[in-house]
């Protein structure tokens, strides 16, 4: 492994760090506007693999950046 390799190798994991977190961002909106569509909770745990703590967790920070904007 040479010194261009590594940081060819570097530059596509924090592309990638770049897209996993748009994804994330998506995905709780996605969730925030399942639970407002009143999709069951049980419903957003099978489909995303998240636990219904997580499943809250998500929708009451989106509460909170809602309640936050002027």
């Amino acid at each position: 492994m040479d010194k261009r390799s590594l940081t060819q190798l570097t530059e596509r994991f924090r592309e990638s760090e770049k897209r996993t977190e748009i994804l994330r961002q998506e995905l709780a909106a996605a969730i925030r506007q399942a639970a407002a569509d009143d999709v069951p909770q049980k419903d957003i745990c099978e489909a995303t693999g998240y636990t219904r703590q997580q499943i809250r967790r998500i929708v009451l920070a989106g509460e909170t950046e809602t309640a936050a904007q002027p």
